[in-house]
């Protein structure tokens, strides 16, 4: 089978470059967002371009991204806001499709390269570095005019995470407030972390409590198995029933399937083991093919020369959020849906 559709929700934000630093050679990344990013970097040469990732940099923090002297012809980078945060997934890149894995990774593909070397991979669009010829170089990414310096980046870094874990903080912003002070308390508290642990050992605790709770906007399918799966879904579009696939899902990813849940009731989810058994199905019968399809209608599969499964019926009314895991048994984990707001 050819399980070639795979969908990125993602929206590219700008790159700020700064001067050389630290002393020894390396490119070093900094996070002037209120996000914990994830970074993936490729080197490109005149035979191939190698890719890597992901280095995560925490809000106000720098990383180095790449440890070697900056000698390459040319330079790339592309990071992504963790998984933990609610909403849509915030990117930064530019325009140069380069492999990557949804888990770590190191890969090396030819320069010119229309596919990418395995199934597990995907292209996501990297932004060029300049690093005007300098054996060490920083960058940084940026967000809002208003954070203005790492420290505040930190604080507002801080302020979503709690955000995201429901509490009550004031604007996300780098400026202190009671009610973010009282949250980091209560938080310390009640996951007894001790007054000493460092504001890294802060940051771990809380994207790994967000975790726990995180529905990315829309509708993603999580694979938890060890090996790729292909996911196909039907849904109601107007007045008639249509079936879409295939999505290939990498051992340990996530790929997001529908974008918005706006006034969505239900969507139907079938997922099999790529050249294997199905993993996820229902009663609710969908026409499908071997490749990558759009099919109008659930009606004479057979009749029509397609094929007929059965997808499980997965209800997502008054949802904005909804992330179905997938293992060897079908569903193993209850989605952790995210409610859309109501108004007062």
């Amino acid at each position: 089978m050819s399980f070639a559709r795979l969908l990125m929700g993602a929206f590219a934000l700008a790159i700020c470059a700064a001067a050389a630093w630290p002393a020894s050679a390396a490119m070093t990344a900094c996070n002037r967002t209120s996000y914990v990013l994830y970074a993936a970097t490729a080197t490109e040469n005149k035979d191939s371009v190698a890719s890597q990732g992901w280095t995560r940099i925490a809000p106000g923090g720098c990383r180095a991204v790449l440890n070697v002297d900056l000698s390459a012809p040319a330079y790339y980078i592309y990071a992504r806001s963790s998984r933990a945060h609610s909403g849509e997934t915030r990117a930064w890149g530019g325009a140069r499709a380069i492999c990557v894995k949804e888990t770590n990774f190191s890969t090396q593909n030819l320069p010119d390269a229309r596919q990418c070397s395995s199934d597990d991979f995907y292209t996501l669009p990297f932004a060029t570095v300049d690093t005007h010829r300098m054996r060490n170089w920083t960058m940084t990414f940026s967000e809002s005019p208003a954070l203005t310096s790492l420290p505040q980046a930190q604080l507002a870094g801080l302020k979503r995470l709690l955000q995201d874990l429901g509490y009550k903080v004031g604007a996300i912003d780098g400026s202190p407030d009671k009610a973010t002070d009282a949250a980091i308390a209560d938080f310390r508290k009640r996951l007894r972390i001790a007054a000493t642990a460092s504001i890294d050992d802060l940051f771990d605790a809380l994207e790994t409590e967000a975790m726990k709770t995180a529905a990315p906007a829309g509708y993603s399918v999580c694979n938890d198995t060890a090996k790729s799966v292909a996911a196909a879904l039907g849904q109601r579009q107007g007045g008639a029933w249509v079936a879409h696939g295939w999505w290939k899902v990498g051992a340990g990813s996530c790929a997001r399937l529908v974008s918005d849940l706006t006034g969505v009731d239900s969507l139907y989810l079938f997922v099999q083991k790529i050249n294997g058994p199905p993993l996820v199905t229902g009663k609710e019968k969908f026409c499908v093919t071997d490749i990558q399809f759009d099919i109008e209608g659930r009606a004479n599969c057979t009749k029509r020369g397609l094929n007929e499964v059965g997808f499980l019926e997965t209800r997502v009314r008054g949802l904005t959020g909804y992330s179905a895991h997938v293992g060897e048994s079908g569903l193993v984990k209850a989605p952790l849906p995210r409610h859309a707001p109501t108004s007062k």
